[in-house]
């Protein structure tokens, strides 16, 4: 808990800072974003889509917030072959129509839920 509540204030001091709060990522896949922006869209999403990993490991709640599994769903579908392309996602895995929002989303990203 000590390692992730000190990575959790640097990357929150990286956003308050005055310094940094302008800067911009570049990516060759999706151009340049704001240093903002990029924490919502991947560093955010990798946490939360991470957090089903690790309560599945450890036999916790895996359900997460179906509101912010359709919003990256949504997201993240028209980015399908520059997502695939970046080798952080494994092959989509076939489900049923009828799934819910969160199966979708995992699915999506390569897991077997």
């Amino acid at each position: 808990m000590a390692a992730w509540a000190t990575h959790h204030d640097g990357v929150q001091a990286l956003l308050d800072d005055a310094a940094t709060a302008h800067k911009l990522l570049s990516n060759p896949h999706i151009g340049e974003i704001s240093l903002d922006q990029a924490v919502d869209r991947f560093y955010t999403a990798d946490v939360f889509m991470h957090t089903w990993d690790l309560a599945r490991a450890t036999g916790q709640d895996e359900h997460l917030d179906p509101v912010k599994c359709a919003q990256l769903l949504d997201g993240m579908l028209p980015l399908d072959d520059v997502l695939r392309a970046s080798g952080q996602y494994g092959p989509r895995v076939e489900v049923p129509k009828s799934a819910d929002v969160q199966t979708h989303l995992l699915a999506f990203i390569g897991r077997k839920p």
